[in-house]
């Protein structure tokens, strides 16, 4: 059995389709077709379910399958490990974060890991399907809501942020410092549309108190958010530590009382992915940077 074999059979599985899989991996299909044979003659079991055009992954292959993608993976983790050796700060780093920290909390801390490894690759992606980003190894360290328990994760806490009030200098309640979490009932919000994690943290702490937020206006972005409030067209209920970094002197936080919304940020990463020096240093500067966030 030869690492181009499982390749290749690796490149079937995705397409469940012989032609576009030779086409993809730049081989005839005929080549392709025999590569597979050869691997089924030598399992003496078949790999694929063959039905006219269709084909479907036997439980045989599917083992074979979960298998290679480990193997290729644990190949990729040992070039990376000789790469950082012969190249001590260069290589790439992959990190996922939720859109409005890179926008507002991030930046500044990319800013001080690139002085430290200037010649390092670093791609920043931001998303609320973080942990789908890690598992399917789009990105190799994510930093947002702290996910339920994984075995195939390695889960760091980083922080816990309370949610506050967020008003203009002009609003009514500007005033005030300090609100029932009831209370919000009666306010007009700006918020992030529902299914957004930010919204849902919000919503699923005020369904426990038996009402909902009325958004006058829904929009995805924090930047448009923040604009919004900041002309008076509605309050919002965000993380404060993450207003805070604005500094925006139009702005107003009110703690809301009792049982306010909050959230557990998190770094997380696969438990089979290797990480380099830069990759552990960058950990370190996310745990440095959010614990001045920390009570």
């Amino acid at each position: 059995m030869e690492l181009r074999q499982l390749e290749y059979f690796i490149a079937v599985c995705e397409e469940l389709h012989f032609t576009r899989a030779a086409e993809n991996i730049g081989i005839s299909q005929p080549t392709l077709s025999q590569q597979i044979r050869s691997l089924e003659d030598e399992l003496n079991i078949p790999l694929f379910d063959r039905v006219g055009k269709k084909i479907a992954l036997t439980e045989a292959g599917k083992i074979l399958y979960d298998q290679s993608i480990q193997i290729i993976r644990n190949l990729q983790n040992v070039k990376d490990a000789i790469s950082e050796l012969q190249s001590y700060q260069r290589g790439s780093l992959r990190i996922g974060t939720l859109p409005s920290d890179l926008d507002y909390r991030i930046s500044a801390l990319l800013v001080d890991f690139y002085h430290e490894f200037p010649k390092l690759q670093l791609t920043v992606r931001s998303s609320v399907e973080i942990v789908e980003q890690v598992l399917e190894n789009e990105v190799d360290i994510g930093i947002g809501i702290m996910p339920y328990p994984d075995d195939r994760l390695v889960r760091i806490p980083i922080c816990t942020e309370e949610y506050v009030l967020v008003v203009s200098e002009n609003h009514a309640l500007a005033h005030l410092e300090s609100i029932a979490l009831h209370e919000l009932r009666h306010i007009e919000m700006v918020m992030f549309p529902k299914g957004m994690i930010g919204r849902e943290i919000v919503d699923n702490c005020c369904r426990e108190q038996g009402f909902t937020v009325t958004a006058t206006m829904e929009t995805s972005s924090i930047t448009s958010v923040i604009h919004l409030v900041r002309a008076n067209i509605g309050a919002t209920v965000q993380p404060q530590p993450l207003i805070q970094s604005m500094n925006e002197s139009t702005l107003r936080c009110i703690r809301i009382e009792d049982e306010a919304p909050t959230r557990s940020l998190g770094i997380i990463y696969r438990k089979d992915r290797f990480l380099g020096h830069a990759a552990q240093a960058f950990i370190g500067k996310v745990q440095q940077y959010f614990a001045q966030y920390t009570p």
